[in-house]
């Protein structure tokens, strides 16, 4: 399947793009992951710690145990705060 993945923030810095397709065999958000770290070494620096990383599946908050199967998107961003 193809995924559109969307960084924001920090994390789009480290990338080096805001989004990008992907063509992905990846069943959950965390095979997701595992299949950019091995790309290069941007996407394994900025996805090290994905305790400071949130993640949403077709603008859903979700886990990095969320199933793929049938998004059109993921999007990375560190954590928010409001006041």
């Amino acid at each position: 399947m193809t995924l559109e993945i969307l960084y924001f923030a920090w994390l789009r810095e480290r990338i080096g793009a805001p989004r990008e397709s992907v063509e992905t065999s990846a069943a959950t958000v965390a095979d997701l992951v595992a299949e950019l770290v091995a790309r290069d070494d941007r996407h394994a620096a900025a996805l090290s710690d994905m305790r400071a990383i949130r993640v949403a599946v077709d603008q859903e908050l979700s886990g990095l145990d969320s199933p793929l199967a049938g998004a059109r998107e993921v999007a990375f961003f560190p954590p928010m705060t409001g006041g």
